[in-house]
């Protein structure tokens, strides 16, 4: 590996503090970041959004692949455009769609982005097989990337974003596409990789951050508008939260109408409605403890499909 400045290694032992200071991003007249201003320290983050919120561009930004309408970003008090290589020295990225050259076997796709990354030699070598070992592919590493399922491909995909050592990991949408298995393995993984760091892991897949994130951020229309930790990010709707039995024949009926964000299915011919709504949405209804699905259909009830306002107890917040 190259030989490190003693300014490297020392933003690479000292606890981080990585800021937004009024960041903004637009396109034409949209504001994909709209004045955003957040601090980040070690652990490990959930970006919560739809579709379409402004994660990605918020993504790029940090890892300095795009440039700032407006505002700053600031690690540790210096300019991280300042810093220029010192800085993504320290970084870890996993797009959205990561390339790869199908044709490569695992190991040699490693070795060739640590030779980008500057890792040289046995080094690099000894790395990237430990990785390899540390994502469960190390008895595909002579297999080409071509033959890999979605999962394979999205572990190789930490294991490249690991290859530097980073302090500052940032993961866009990572389990998109993957089956509930590989999700709940990835999960497992960045886990495994969050000590010490700052980990950024953006997703519209509430249970990718449910069980791992130390804190949730939730972004719509370019801006944080909530935050907190898992365990209590969820007051924001208590007492707002119902569930109620309707008859299986009505359930349709219902859902199109509530802002339901679960249902199940009894044996007597019913069928349980969990609804998220400011006022009591019908006479049965009883009130239960919100979680971060139901605290994620508040914020973004207009995206999913069927609903109108016709209905006495609907959020329209």
């Amino acid at each position: 590996m190259e030989r490190k400045t003693l300014e490297q290694k020392t933003l690479e032992e000292k606890t981080l503090e990585l800021k937004t200071l009024e960041l903004t991003k637009q396109y034409g007249r949209k504001k994909a970041v709209d004045c955003m201003s957040i601090t980040l320290t070690e652990g490990v983050y959930g970006l919560l959004g739809a579709n379409g919120a402004g994660k990605t561009t918020l993504m790029r930004l940090l890892c300095a692949l795009q440039r700032p309408t407006g505002g700053r970003i600031l690690l540790d008090g210096q300019s991280i455009g300042k810093l220029g290589e010192e800085y993504r020295d320290l970084l870890g990225y996993l797009p959205q769609r990561f390339g790869y050259y199908p044709d490569f076997r695992a190991i040699d796709f490693l070795l060739y982005m640590a030779a980008l990354k500057g890792l040289e030699g046995k080094a690099a070598e000894r790395k990237s097989w430990e990785l390899l070992e540390e994502v469960g592919l190390s008895c595909e590493a002579k297999h080409r990337i071509k033959s890999f399922s979605g999962g394979m491909k999205q572990r190789l995909g930490i294991a490249q974003a690991m290859l530097n050592d980073p302090r500052i990991l940032i993961l866009d949408e990572p389990t998109t596409g993957l089956d509930p298995k590989e999700r709940v393995r990835f999960r497992n993984l960045i886990s495994a990789f969050s000590k010490g760091r700052i980990v950024i892991l953006s997703t519209h897949i509430v249970s990718d951050v449910e069980f791992i994130a130390e804190k949730i951020l939730v972004m719509k229309s370019g801006r944080i508008i909530h935050w907190g930790r898992p365990g209590e990010i969820t007051s924001e709707i208590q007492g707002q939260v119902w569930e109620c039995a309707v008859s299986t024949e009505q359930a349709d009926r219902y859902v199109a109408g509530l802002n339901v964000s679960n249902l199940r299915n009894e044996r007597d011919g019913h069928t349980v409605l969990r609804v998220v709504a400011a006022e009591k949405p019908m006479e049965d209804a009883r009130i239960v403890e919100p979680n971060l699905e139901d605290l994620y259909l508040y914020y973004f009830q207009e995206q999913a499909a069927g609903k109108d306002d016709k209905w006495k107890g609907e959020d329209k917040r």
